[in-house]
């Protein structure tokens, strides 16, 4: 029997449930809810045929009330409004649900890019030898961060977990207790999470997927492609934000990191407890019976006696595990020795630590903070500075300083050695310097912690460039670092490894899709070409967020296309909000996504034969794309309308009073809007928002524009055809396209404020969307990919009515405050109808911001 193609077998088993499964809402026992499920179709109908005549959302909701609401007032039409942003809340988790049930099935596990296919391709090629090398020394390192882009609390996730097993075997008495308890459950966090809060939330995905599936991918390469000798490598490491990132979040205290770090070592205790017990119900074998029976109870009196002590090493526990194995292997045939090997991989990986907690601050902070300890001016060449400043010696104490961005920043370096001490080396081993512009604010960085009884610290020292200045003055900065005779003494020490970490998010908000994309390669080329001069192994950190406009997307593709000029030992990556959720939320689609990052480097360094890397013609056709693209998007920023039309027309206002993070909406605290201080999520998501998704493509039309118009097309169309970068580059921002919906705002033509800034914007789409189509020779934007364009079809046409209900608030709130006397009472009402449709479209896009 063959398999059905993949859009097929999203209609069967997807579409076709999403279908039933909604129709049991109308049976559920709520008061309004068969009123509320029957007319939300209806106003989903007047939406549509609405937009078609390009009413404005006032009008169509209007006509909606005065064709199927008898003699409503505006209150009975609020009312009505905010049940069916709670209906459609819910629709959503349905269908969330039912993709993750699916995800198996639609997606082929076995099949390209899968850890099957890299070992039937090395075996087909005869790379066995070059693969296992390879996974000898590769490594992904999923960094878990909290940023504030996930709007289900903790009671609706554990629904969707239970939801989405009752839907895999069709249990539908249980379905419909679900969604009984789902349609009871509360959306809304009365408060705003503490970061402790927001890490135990996401310490469920570590303690429920990423442990049993790393642990499982792990033992497949050792049985499958080692033939079940030991690997030295663990292949993944797993980084954590939460209760680590300090910047521009007040919040986050170094009690707060101390209790962090404590959770994370009691969780992968427990984890352990867990697979020890079930260890002990099978090794029952004379010798082994008592071997097991001591480690579980040392891991039982670590986890549940006294808080803080440990009854047992890491490397106890490893001897007494590999003492186990050796007796199962010698005495007892092998007998569960692969459950035993999956365990022990499983220690391998997370240690006491679980995952290792990143420290992160800006970078002003520390200039602040040193200018406060050393207040003596140094002079100098800008080496002769950097050598200056690294060569200070002393010893700081919080206690000592009566500032308190200063207590608070020593503080944290004490508390990772203390964290170090407490759960090994990796615990808490990153110190990562944000919005970093030169080489004296790493040395500032350094120095201070050398300055924390810490002369030769167990610290790596990341610098994260951001903006497009600081991505092509990076390889300099890392050059000037490199020649600093200290912190090349601590590199030495740090077996010359240096981590740079590079920002996707605020590069777009600052250069636009292409500049802030293209910038990061040749960063990332030249800081390659630099460390290699040096003898310096340079490991990129990418900081992506969930849409193309901020590093997302076909993700794996960017990571197999870099070819050998570009240094990729390792696959770092942030992973935020709903990206967590979607793309790791499950056993299924975590190992898919592992599987496929691990694919990515085989491919660029197993598979190729260097055809991913750019030749100087093609890099010269992408510095003219990108500059255009940059001078368009430039000017657009520029524009008097840019931050008023965000303010007023837009949700960018309300995500500061969604209580879904602990780190405020702006890095400082002031009135006026400065944008260089916005932070990239309310941007990129105040621009989804819209479904007008400007990050993600403004400047990538008039760029293409640009050859076309010169007669150069062939140029760009042999580099899309040629090019795995460039096409996926292209491909994502097709997604972002998809996944706008100009006919929702297009009343804005007419607005004799921000008319023609719309225009700008929407001019751009259509020239974008036209010249991605001729580039891809497609008719219909990711025609490609039919699957995930019919998965955004159906999640665009859930949310609609929402985002209908969003625009018709907005535009009530600027009517009411334009009345002689406005209706406070009433504005305040709307705006929360506007935050509470904000919620349920984030969620439905799954990687909107």
């Amino acid at each position: 029997m063959y398999t059905l193609p993949k859009i097929e077998r999203f209609n069967q088993h997807v579409l076709s449930k999403y279908q039933v499964y909604n129709s049991v809402f109308l049976t559920l026992p709520f008061a309004s809810i068969d009123n509320t499920g029957v007319l939300l179709p209806l106003f989903s109908e007047v939406c549509e045929k609405g937009f078609k005549k390009q009413e404005t959302p006032i009008q169509i909701v209007d006509f909606f009330s005065a064709k199927y609401l008898d003699n409503s007032s505006e209150w009975d039409r609020i009312d009505l409004l905010f049940r069916f942003i709670q209906y459609i809340e819910r629709q959503i988790v349905l269908f969330d649900a039912i993709e993750d049930a699916a995800f198996a099935v639609v997606n082929n596990l076995e099949g390209k890019g899968s850890l099957r296919d890299i070992k039937e391709n090395a075996d087909d090629k005869g790379k066995l030898e070059e693969l296992k090398s390879f996974l000898e020394s590769f490594k992904v390192r999923p960094v878990l961060t909290a940023h504030p882009t996930q709007f289900y609390p903790g009671a609706v996730l554990g629904i969707i977990t239970d939801l989405t097993e009752a839907i895999r075997v069709d249990d539908l008495v249980e379905i419909k207790k679900l969604l009984s308890q789902l349609g009871k459950t509360p959306f809304i966090k009365q408060q705003k999470p503490t970061p402790y809060d927001e890490a135990v939330s996401l310490t469920w995905y570590l303690e429920n997927v990423f442990y049993e599936t790393s642990g499982e991918i792990l033992s497949y390469i050792q049985k499958n492609i080692f033939a079940n000798e030991s690997i030295q490598n663990s292949i993944f490491d797993l980084g954590f934000w939460p209760g680590g990132d300090r910047d521009g979040n007040p919040f986050v205290t170094t009690e707060i990191t101390l209790n962090v770090a404590d959770r994370l070592r009691t969780s992968i205790l427990k984890c352990y407890y867990r697979d020890i017990r079930e260890l002990k119900r099978k090794l029952t074998f004379s010798k082994v019976d008592v071997l097991i029976a001591d480690l579980e109870s040392k891991i039982y009196r670590s986890v549940f006696y006294s808080v803080g002590e440990i009854y047992i090493t890491l490397e106890e526990l490893q001897q007494q595990l590999e003492q186990i194995r050796t007796l199962i292997i010698e005495e007892h045939q092998s007998l569960y020795l692969d459950e035993l090997n999956e365990f022990i991989n499983k220690v391998k990986l997370f240690g006491f630590h679980f995952s290792s907690l990143d420290i992160r601050q800006n970078s002003k902070i520390h200039e602040q903070v040193f200018a406060e300890i050393f207040k003596l001016p140094i002079q100098g060449s800008e080496i002769e500075m950097l050598n200056t400043i690294a060569a200070i010696q002393g010893k700081l104490n919080p206690v000592d300083f009566a500032d308190e961005m200063t207590q608070a920043t020593l503080s944290s370096i004490y508390a990772m050695k203390k964290i170090q001490e407490r759960n090994g080396e990796l615990g808490c081993n990153r110190y990562i310097i944000s919005n970093c512009d030169s080489a004296l604010q790493v040395i500032q960085a350094f120095t201070l912690i050398r300055q924390c009884d810490w002369s030769q610290p167990t610290v790596d020292i990341v610098p994260l460039f951001e903006v497009i200045d600081d991505l092509q003055n990076a390889a300099k900065i890392m050059e000037q670092l490199y020649t600093c005779a200290e912190y090349a003494a601590h590199l030495n020490r740090r077996g010359n490894l240096q981590t740079v970490m590079l920002g996707f998010s605020d590069g777009t908000k600052d250069g636009g899709y292409l500049m802030a994309n293209w910038s990061i390669y040749k960063a990332k080329e030249q800081i390659t070409t630099i460390s290699r001069k040096y003898g310096i192994k340079v490991i990129f950190f990418d900081g992506r967020g969930g849409p193309p406009a901020r590093g997302g997307g076909k993700t794996h593709k960017f990571y197999a296309s870099l070819g050998s000029a570009i240094e990729n030992q390792e696959i770092q990556v942030t992973v935020q909000g709903q990206t967590i959720s979607s793309n790791f939320g499950t056993l299924d689609s975590c190992r898919y996504n592992l599987e496929n990052l691990l694919s990515a480097g085989a491919t660029n360094q197993v598979f190729t034969e260097d055809h991913s890397s750019l030749n100087e013609d093609q890099k010269l056709i992408l510095d003219e794309l990108a500059a255009v693209g940059f001078e368009k998007y430039s000017n657009f920023k520029k524009h008097p309308k840019f931050i008023p039309y965000l303010e007023q027309m837009s949700t960018l206002n309300y995500y500061a009073k969604t209580n879904i993070g602990s780190r405020p909406a702006k890095r400082k605290n002031s009135e006026t809007l400065n944008f260089s201080e916005l932070r990239a999520i309310p941007f990129v998501g105040s621009w989804s928002q819209l479904k007008q998704n400007v990050p993600g493509f403004f400047g990538v039309g008039t760029a293409l524009k640009h050859f076309e118009d010169s007669n150069q097309w062939e140029k760009v169309q042999h580099l899309y055809d040629t090019s795995l970068f460039f096409k996926t580059l292209l491909e994502n921002s097709m997604m972002s396209l998809a996944k706008s919906f100009f006919p929702l705002t297009a009343y804005m033509k007419d607005d004799p404020q921000f008319g023609e800034f719309w225009l700008i914007i929407y001019n751009e789409f259509l020239e974008t969307k036209r010249l991605l189509l001729k580039i891809a020779g497609h008719q219909e934007l990711m025609e490609n990919y039919p699957d995930g364009k019919a998965s955004i079809a159906v999640r665009e046409n859930i949310v609609k009515p929402l985002l209908t209900v969003q625009q018709y608030a907005l535009s009530r709130i600027q009517q009411l405050r334009q009345e002689a006397k406005p209706d406070e009472k009433l504005i305040q009402v709307y705006q929360k109808l506007v935050t509470r449709s904000l919620f349920g479209n984030t969620n439905a896009s799954r990687n909107s911001a």
